[in-house]
């Protein structure tokens, strides 16, 4: 069997080698890659007391008294052939969840827990019967979850570190957030239950176990991950945000699942908790000991670790939106942006000015400038525009790794510095369209929007940047080099070539979009929420297309979210001003082309992917009810195909079909108030403009607004917002 790589410091007795060998290393990774060998020897420090933090294994670190003290890790013993057998079996009976009643579930984690009662430490750091405790924990009530903080207590320091028992930690931790939020509302209401132990106070007893150590376990290989839940859970933060979950979890960490389990977000863990005042305190104090405990040099060394960075950038984030914490980059109090930047950086030849230059092109210390752009004082943060990315911002735009920092600027410039900004990179549009670099396009023309700045000459340098063609604008944003090959693979066979009859049908390999791609359609879809040139330009665009052509955009995922966000009757997705005109007579001629097709209605219907282009179209009832009605019928024609595709079935159920078919005035009122009802005002607007536009009123009365929404629906629907204007890539919604 392979051997673990670690490095060889002279301190292991063979004991404890053989010991880790037996049970960590004998088995090889099934749940993870294997960590590069390189990667925690990428930042070596010239100094020895850095190298003694960042050189991690499997060995413990405390300091005491200024000397270094290396304790061995606890072994918990191993789990008898049948007790192994068994566990498995309970794992693959969960993991399956075919329990006929949830109480026979529940029966059977009663009598799993109390097997596992002892072995809870040998259970977690066990390669095959790991996963069995993060699915008990998933399942797991507050008591039994409260139990097992009971079980892993004074040994939390020797789990986190662990490769399998830490992310039994976290899944602890992060199933466990809710209920500490949940508490305290109780608490608030009055209600008079006495609780054993609370949620509060065992996670308080976990950091005390932690404490003294948080420097080692920030650039511990598996502790880091553990640390950092630790350190979002205290701060209240959003569990379940694509910008925490980055910072929460691995690439490689394999999903633990239970099939035809509701493990939906919850709200708590999609938007800010409540969090008890003692937390607060336990993220300052963690901080400040944190920086107590480094020097200047090892948090620098920090920036540029691979395993240290992220969690140096969530404590420099917590440190900076605390409005309790001294943050400017002067104060006398020890703080890790007074660390980072110690004097003046408008200074010539400043160490501030110097440590900037030098991680702004490094691939993992710019990630920390973009925290430091993004949530410094704006004083601290104007002398840094100035002094560093004022004159050089066009040319850090056009690298691959600083345009990343220039994106984090951008988005707080003021109008005139904006203004100025986009002077300076305007020249260079075309050179960052070549190399498909779009996403700084595609920033800068949503801040000019977003500061009332005039985008009509950004609009026209994108124009040229892609060739001045309208008839390939949309294809060139979207890279794509042959539209017929993609029409090959996504459109039937039968409409594009002249094979014999009976001849069998090519199999299809539907090409994965790239990064270029993806940067490209988002950039589209920016535009498409810009109403003036950059708005009509893509508009006309995609009128300019062909109908096959515009069938196969919408039947591959990447441009599909550019026909989605052109059909939405609301030109501007992030504004609530009401929309052109010529929106309305833009999507009319839109769905009239793409729908020219004899089978354009059947193939979307029967598409994953063109689904969601038949929910957009939905949405235009209340104004272009003539042409939805007109798709109606075609599905009704389509029924029996419908009925026996996955996404035939969603089409018919999302459309009311069975209400269109008997009785068609009930389906029109139903699908004009329930998309009336999705989209609040913006419908009313639309329909006023087709109003003006024609001078003849289209209804009398008032719109009806439907039953008042409950709290839950409420929040849905602002979950829903925000998700769409924060989403990236394929993932972005438009609503």
């Amino acid at each position: 069997m392979p051997k673990e790589n670690k490095h060889s410091r002279g301190r292991r007795e063979e004991k404890k080698r053989k010991r880790e060998q037996d049970e960590d290393t004998a088995l090889e990774n099934k749940r993870h890659k294997p960590q590069d060998p390189a990667a925690e020897g990428e930042a070596e420090a010239e100094d020895g007391g850095i190298q003694s933090h960042l050189d991690t294994d499997n060995a413990n670190i405390a300091e005491k008294d200024g000397e270094v003290e290396v304790t061995e890790r606890p072994f918990y013993g191993m789990l008898e052939d049948e007790e192994q057998e068994y566990f498995r079996r309970a794992d693959e009976l969960l993991e399956l969840n075919d329990f006929p009643e949830p109480e026979e579930r529940d029966l059977f984690l009663a009598n799993v827990y109390r097997e596992a009662d002892g072995k809870e430490l040998k259970i977690a750091c066990s390669q095959s019967c790991s996963r069995l405790m993060e699915r008990l924990i998933l399942l797991s009530t507050v008591e039994q979850k409260k139990k097992l903080f009971e079980k892993f207590a004074g040994n939390f320091t020797h789990l986190v570190q662990h490769r399998f028992a830490s992310h039994c930690c976290e899944t602890l931790f992060i199933q466990s957030a809710p209920v500490v939020t949940e508490e305290l509302t109780a608490d608030s209401e009055g209600e008079g239950a006495v609780k054993d132990v609370s949620m509060e106070n065992l996670f308080l007893s976990t950091l005390d176990e932690l404490e003294g150590q948080m420097t080692f376990l920030l650039t511990d290989r598996f502790a880091s991950h553990t640390l950092r839940v630790l350190l979002i859970i205290l701060s209240g933060r959003a569990l379940e945000q694509e910008a925490t979950r980055s910072l929460l979890r691995s690439k490689r960490k394999e999903k633990v699942s239970i099939h035809n389990f509701d493990n939906t977000p919850s709200v708590l863990s999609l938007n800010k908790r409540s969090v008890p005042s003692s937390f607060q305190f336990a993220v300052e104090k963690i901080i400040s000991d944190t920086i107590a405990t480094m020097d200047t040099a090892f948090i620098r060394v920090l920036a540029s670790h691979p395993t240290g960075n992220p969690s140096l950038q969530l404590l420099l984030e917590l440190e900076l939106t605390n409005p309790n914490s001294r943050k400017g980059s002067n104060s006398s109090e020890k703080t890790i942006i007074s660390a980072l930047l110690p004097d003046d950086v408008s200074s010539e030849n400043s160490e501030s000015a110097i440590f900037i230059n030098g991680i702004v092109y490094d691939p993992i210390g710019s990630r920390l400038l973009e925290t430091i752009c993004t949530h410094a004082p704006g004083k601290l943060f104007k002398q840094i525009y100035r002094t560093i990315f004022k004159d050089r911002i066009a040319s850090f735009a056009r690298n691959e790794i600083s345009s990343y920092v220039v994106i984090r600027v951008l988005n707080r410039l003021s109008k005139e510095d904006l203004d100025e900004a986009a002077t300076d990179i305007t020249p260079h549009i075309a050179g960052l369209i070549s190399r498909s670099r779009t996403i700084v396009v595609k920033t800068l023309l949503e801040r000019c929007h977003a500061r009332s700045g005039d985008t009509s000459e950004l609009t026209s340098t994108v124009f040229v940047g892609y060739g001045s063609d309208l008839k390939t604008l949309i294809l060139k944003m979207a890279c794509i080099d042959d539209i017929n090959y993609l029409s090959l693979q996504l459109l039937p066979a039968i409409d594009l070539t002249s094979e014999p009859e009976g001849a069998p049908e090519p199999p299809k390999l539907v090409p994965k979009a790239t990064p270029q791609q993806l940067h490209g359609s988002l950039l589209a879809q920016a535009m498409l929420s810009i109403p003036g040139p950059a708005c009509t330009l893509i508009q006309d665009g995609l009128l300019n297309l062909t109908p096959e052509a515009l069938l196969t955009l919408a039947l591959w995922m990447s441009t599909s979210h550019i026909l989605q966000a052109s059909l939405t009757p609301i030109s501007n997705s992030f504004s609530v001003s009401p929309p052109q005109s010529s929106n309305l007579t833009f999507r009319r001629k839109l769905l009239n082309s793409l729908l020219s097709t004899g089978e354009a209605v059947s193939l979307l219907a029967q598409s994953t992917v063109g689904t969601h282009i038949l929910d957009s179209i939905l949405l235009s009832a209340p104004t272009l009810l003539s042409l939805v009605e007109r798709i109606a019928i075609t599905l009704s024609a389509l029924e029996a195909d419908l009925r026996e595709s996955f996404t035939g079935r969603i089409v018919w159920r999302n459309w009311s079909m069975d209400l269109f078919k008997r009785k068609r005035g009930d389906w029109v009122k139903k699908v004009q108030g329930s998309v009336a009802g999705q989209t609040g005002k913006g419908y009313v607007n639309d329909a006023v403009i087709e109003k003006d536009s024609k001078g003849v009123p289209k209804g009398k009365g008032k719109v009806d607004d439907g039953k008042k929404k409950t709290g839950i629906e409420l929040a849905r629907e602002k979950y829903a917002r925000d998700k769409a204007k924060k989403g990236t890539g394929v993932n972005k919604i438009v609503v």
